[in-house]
Parts: structure tokens; C-alpha cells; sequence
């Protein structure tokens, strides 16, 4: 766990892919086609310590929606790279965009497709239920499954690293 501690000590940018990460990875289909997809409050909050702590998050995924669109406006997440299926390059295109190193990146994803990022990324993050090939390539696994928290708990192992947890939760006193 310290390895990861240090790994997360430089982090700037935290990207994600979202089905399976910020979503359960189900896919419901309303009966007029709408898609339907449930995020998770408590990673919501997350994101958004992490921002009032100069972290930018940033979205990465294969599928493109609408939907994801919205839940990317309330959270003021406006780095989204949709209809990615090549998650490496889309990384690298926002790390250059950014002027980031890759030391100072978390990507977390939960399956095959994330798997380069994964690797490539300062500090490569799963989720509890991601693939267990992916996991193995990972340098953390959250205990909290996508859509159920993960992110959260990214975010403030993240924030604690840097030494901003108590900061950002002292905020709720």
C-alpha cells in the first residue's frame, strides 16, 4: 500500500472510464430506446473534493451519450473523450494537451480496453469487480465496486496522499 501512497502523491489528473467504473456497468433500455444508466452520489462527491483540491478529473470512454454528457456538466468534469475505444491514445492526447507527465495520472478502469491505460498511467487503478486479468496489471484495486463508491474511495486515497483529506472533509463541520 505505500507503493501506491507514493504513486499518488504527484497525481494532478484522475481519468476514468465510466461503464463499469462510474456506472455498475448495466446498460437499461427504456421501451422509447433511451438509455439509462445510474451513477453514484457518493462518487460524485468525490470528484468534487477532488476538484476543490486542484485535482481535474476527466472522463474516457468507448461508448458516446448524452447522458454521460449531463452527469459530466453537474459534476463541471469538462474533459470527456467519448466514443474512445483506444483508451491509451485518448490518454495521451490529454496528457499532451495538459502538459501532464504520466506520473502525475491516475486512470481507472475495469476491463480489457482500459488495460494499456492502466499501465501506462502514474498510478493504474481498478475497480473491486474489474477483470481479473486487469486487476492483475493494476497497481491498486478500490474494495468498493464501480458505480458503488470506487471512485470516492480513489479520490480520498488520493487527497490523503497529498496530505488534503482532512482539509476537504473538515469542510462539512
Amino acid at each position: 500500500m505505500q507503493s501506491v501512497i507514493e504513486k499518488a502523491k504527484p497525481i494532478k489528473l484522475l481519468a476514468m472510464d465510466v461503464d463499469g467504473v462510474l456506472t455498475d456497468g448495466s446498460l437499461y433500455f427504456g421501451n422509447s430506446g433511451e438509455e439509462i444508466k445510474a451513477f453514484s452520489i457518493l462518487d460524485g462527491l468525490g470528484i468534487k473534493l477532488l476538484c476543490d483540491a486542484g485535482i481535474k478529473p476527466a472522463i474516457i470512454t468507448g461508448r458516446s451519450s448524452e447522458l454521460l454528457k449531463r452527469r459530466a456538466a453537474e459534476l463541471k468534469i469538462d474533459l470527456i473523450y467519448q466514443g474512445r475505444e483506444d483508451k491509451l491514445v485518448a490518454l495521451e492526447e490529454l496528457r499532451s494537451d495538459l502538459g501532464l507527465s504520466f506520473e502525475e495520472i491516475a486512470y481507472v478502469g475495469d476491463d480489457l480496453p482500459d488495460l494499456s491505460a492502466i499501465r501506462q498511467a502514474g498510478l493504474g487503478i481498478t475497480v473491486a469487480n474489474g477483470h481479473y486479468y486487469v486487476a492483475r496489471h493494476a497497481d491498486w484495486q478500490t474494495k468498493a465496486a464501480g458505480g458503488n463508491g470506487a471512485i470516492r474511495e480513489i479520490c480520498e486515497l488520493i487527497l490523503k496522499a497529498q496530505g488534503k483529506l482532512n482539509d476537504a472533509l473538515e469542510q462539512y463541520l
